[in-house]
């Protein structure tokens, strides 16, 4: 797959939280960056004069942008630290050390201490986390000791060695910070029942917590101490933004690699993501051609081997979104729920991602080639014979059925034809009644169509339910075309779509290019209609005072209005100014219209 231009790239990247990494001309890695806005943030670096040296040499080697979506902006910056770790970008200055984000340890002991940490030791041992800030860490911690009291020693309370008497209680005991468990004063049960409240609130489960600090706060502020008031607000703060899960960092998750696809009718796009010690280290997504008709089990069979001895992955276990054969040695998980279900919906997240911006640069690069694979998806989705290459729409606009018109728009190749739009004046209808005003403009459009030799469509669409689009069907079958131009109906309320003589409506994916394409036609059509009827409208409600007048033409209105701008002028000019314009004669009978009570 041949790599877009920079400027392609920076055109079509997303405007989500992410990750982004550049690259050289040999695909070395450069930079390693984190974005609440990943569009923003990396069009800047070419866009702006940069005061370092150093970032002004980067952008000079760069050749490639790379970029992982993730649905949070923390989740962003611990991406980015795991990211800086194992591959030591050149130009990353910051997070290069071994130092990471900290974490909150529950200890695999009797009597477990929690204490915050930034080293993960594999001793069964439980952390939460990772936190961006010891901000939060702290406010956690200051939280747990405030509820509960748990020993800080380090001491190996073996139920011997308490029983012996070997420890005796230290200060924090007597400060009231601590039960007492090195001598036996606590229980072991009441001890793990405090642990299990405390694994809670680390998971954000602190509602009866928040609500005591509201409390705290409150009386605080009555009591005119606004400063303490303050502290606990900030704590409130902190709590309420908390964030206990991370996806993209998950000690419960050791080497796997996570795999997962979207396809259209021509191309697969396969994710890679590569977890080592609980830590994303690696996104990768691959587009793949279909030769002939192959299912996304089979696209993903093919990937997951090609991917793996790329970057050489010996990962015993694999993610993804349904079975497939990955060979004896691999265990194939299909996760449903939990922290592993998310790994593989960010998965799925970065290949929708990528199939998108593939789209969009296409549209740039290759316009003829999105073209094409449009219509194949539209002609497959409306279950049409032929691609809808000439599609026209139709809709009525009327109020109170007074001014009845109809618009006819045109899409060619999925883009409107403005010159191609047609208005109809409704001249066979009285009152409103859509059914026969749509067999109306229906029968005229393309009567006209066959008279004068013209192109007709490869699709029509009515808006509206089942009766526009039989009376549709009605205007074809007298012209002798039905059969020969698809017709179709589209309802608004829940976006059904209809066709001829099948009760059963078809819906169609929400997100799909297909019913966005007809719904900007169904728009484009009302648009086009309502604003020929409002025109249509406000010159009737103009002009039909002043016609009223008996022995006042529609020339004589034509000239007062052209003069005086508007009907209000006209009522307001004295019989000298009216006689200026149109004569002595017509100037009287209108000024005396306008002014009977007074004549």
């Amino acid at each position: 797959m041949e790599k877009p231009a920079l400027e392609v790239q920076l055109k079509t990247l997303p405007n989500g939280p992410g990750v982004y990494q550049y690259f050289d001309k040999n695909g070395k890695i450069l930079y390693v960056g984190k974005a609440k806005n990943l569009k923003k943030r990396v069009t800047s670096y070419f866009t702006k004069k940069h005061d370092s040296h150093r970032i002004g040499v980067m952008v000079k080697k760069i050749r490639e942008i790379r970029h992982i979506v993730v649905a949070s902006e923390t989740d962003a910056l611990l991406l980015e630290n795991n990211l800086i770790k194992k591959h030591q970008p050149r130009f990353n200055v910051m997070l290069k050390d071994d130092k990471t984000y900290p974490w909150i340890c529950i200890k695999n002991e009797r009597f477990p201490r929690v204490f915050p940490t930034r080293r993960l030791i594999r001793d069964g041992s439980e952390y939460y986390g990772p936190f961006t800030s010891f901000k939060t860490v702290n406010t956690l911690l200051d939280l747990i000791k405030g509820l509960y009291k748990l020993r800080t020693c380090n001491y190996d309370l073996a139920e011997d060695k308490i029983r012996d008497g070997k420890y005796k209680v230290c200060l924090e005991y007597h400060l009231g910070n601590c039960e007492g468990p090195c001598e036996g004063f606590q229980p072991e049960e009441e001890y793990n029942r405090n642990i299990e409240a405390i694994r809670q609130i680390v998971k954000g489960n602190f509602k009866d917590s928040l609500q005591q600090f509201r409390e705290q706060m409150k009386t605080h502020a009555e009591n005119m101490e606004f400063e303490e008031a303050q502290r606990i607000k900030d704590k409130i703060d902190v709590l309420e933004n908390y964030q206990s899960k991370s996806t993209v960092v998950n000690p419960k998750i050791n080497n796997v690699d996570v795999f997962s696809v979207v396809s259209d009718e021509g191309y697969g796009y396969v994710n890679f993501l590569q977890l080592s010690h609980g830590s994303i280290i690696r996104s990768h997504t691959i587009e793949m051609k279909k030769k002939l008709d192959e299912s996304d089990e089979e696209l993903l069979e093919l990937a997951i081997t090609e991917i793996r001895q790329r970057f050489n992955s010996n990962s015993k276990e694999i993610f993804v979104p349904f079975k497939v054969d990955a060979g004896e040695e691999i265990k194939v998980t299909v996760p449903k729920l939990g922290d592993k279900r998310k790994i593989v919906e960010l998965s799925e997240r970065n290949a929708k991602y990528y199939r998108q911006e593939r789209f969009k640069q296409m549209k740039i690069v290759d316009p003829d080639r999105h073209v094409n694979r449009v219509m194949a998806q539209m002609k497959e989705d409306l279950r049409l014979s032929k691609e809808p290459r000439h599609i026209e729409c139709f809709d009525n606009s009327n109020i109170q059925g007074t001014n009845p018109v109809a618009a006819c728009v045109v899409f060619k190749d999925g883009k409107p034809s403005k010159k191609d739009y047609r208005k109809f004046n409704i001249k066979t209808v009285e009152g409103p009644n859509d059914f026969a005003s749509m067999e109306e403009v229906v029968f005229r459009r393309y009567r006209r169509l066959l008279n004068e030799g013209g192109d007709l469509p490869q699709l029509i669409i009515v808006d509206g339910g089942k009766g526009q689009l039989s009376s549709g069907v009605k205007a074809l079958e007298t012209l002798g075309l039905r059969g020969k131009i698809a017709i179709i109906g589209i309802a608004k309320r829940l976006e059904e779509i209809f066709y001829p003589e099948d009760p059963i409506p078809l819906y169609l994916d929400k997100k799909s290019e297909t019913l966005k394409i007809i719904q900007q036609l169904r728009n484009e059509a009302h648009r086009f209609g309502i604003t020929f009827h409002r025109s249509k409208r406000s010159k009737t409600a103009l002009n039909t005072e002043l016609e009223s007048i008996p022995g006042i033409g529609e020339k004589t209105v034509v000239e007062l209005l052209k003069h005086f701008r508007s009907l209000k002028r006209v009522k307001e000019a004295s019989e000298k100014d009216l006689a200026e314009v149109v004569g002595a004669s017509r100037a009287g009978i209108v000024y005396n219209f306008y002014h009977k009570e007074n004549a």
